[in-house]
Order: structure tokens, then C-alpha cells, then sequence
């Protein structure tokens, strides 16, 4: 019997037409790369003999098992997406794709791009639509101050610049 996990909320279904080649890309490679490979390991490891006792062949089976489940879980979730790829005509408001630079408490500047919750990181910046701040800051114009429920109390920030194109370094 398994361990039984609550249904999950469901994401948004956007995505940026980055996002959405990047995931595409994460397939065809799974698919026509990864996928084969491993299956010829698994039957070279099948050809030496017993395979209840052989760790090549159970490590491969098992990868096979991952492999298969991101494949279902990426063509299931393509299907359903909604690729964002026109930008919005009031360009100082807050959408979905908007580059932000938000000044904190401490005046310190931090640039964000809203996206879909399949490509976020925050390493580049990319925060989730789904997320308190990019909930908070959806709509909101430059100019406007926000206000995010965070872990350690609410958090204020000043939304300096939206624009809808990465900005230069």
C-alpha cells in the first residue's frame, strides 16, 4: 500500500515561448537520446545473466521507470499549456512575462521575470506566476508599492520598472 499524498493544486497553465521550447527540447531528448540508450544498457545487462542480483540491469530498469514518468508528465503537461507569446498594450503594468526591478526595504534593487511554474529558477530571476510576489505584483503599475506575505512578516517593496524585454546588464 502507498504513502497517501493529497491532491495537488493545480498550476497555472502559462508559458512563455522560452519555457515551452526549453520543455519541448527536455523531451525529444529524453525521448530520442536518453531513453534509447539506457534501453540498450538494460539489455546488455539482461544478456549477462541473473538479473536479480545484477546492478546494472536494476539500476537501469529503475531509470528506465524515471525516464518514462518525466515523458508522460512533459506531454501531458505540453498539451495543456498556453503559450503567452504577444506582449500586453498598456506596457507599464504588471502581466504574465513582465520583466520587474523592485527596490526593498533596505533599497537594494532586485530584477524578476514572471512566468510559468514549469520555468522558474530563481538563479535567473524567473519567479513563478503562482508565487506570493508575483501574485502581489500582477497589475500593479511602476510606480506602486507592494506588499508580500513572506515567512518572516510582510515585506515592502517599491515596483521601479516593468518591461516586457530582458534588461541590460
Amino acid at each position: 500500500m502507498g504513502r497517501y499524498r493529497p491532491p495537488r493544486q493545480p498550476s497555472s497553465k502559462y508559458i512563455t515561448p522560452e519555457g515551452k521550447a526549453r520543455l519541448e527540447k527536455e523531451l525529444r531528448y529524453l525521448w530520442k537520446e536518453k531513453r534509447p540508450a539506457v534501453t540498450q544498457a538494460v539489455s546488455e545487462a539482461a544478456a549477462q545473466g541473473d538479473r536479480s542480483e545484477n546492478a546494472e540491469y536494476i539500476y537501469g530498469k529503475k531509470q528506465l521507470r524515471e525516464i518514462d514518468a518525466r515523458v508522460r508528465f512533459l506531454s501531458k503537461r505540453l498539451d495543456d499549456m498556453v503559450e503567452v507569446d504577444r506582449i500586453p498594450e498598456d506596457k507599464k503594468k504588471v502581466f504574465f512575462g513582465a520583466w520587474v526591478e523592485l527596490e526593498d526595504e533596505n533599497n537594494r534593487l532586485n530584477q524578476y521575470r514572471i512566468v510559468g511554474p514549469d520555468e522558474f529558477d530563481v538563479k535567473l530571476g524567473f519567479i513563478s506566476m503562482d508565487s506570493p510576489l508575483a501574485q502581489a505584483l500582477l497589475n500593479k503599475r511602476e510606480g506602486d508599492d507592494i506588499l508580500v506575505q513572506g515567512p518572516n512578516g510582510v515585506m515592502e517593496h517599491y515596483l521601479s520598472k516593468v518591461q516586457y524585454e530582458p534588461f541590460k546588464s
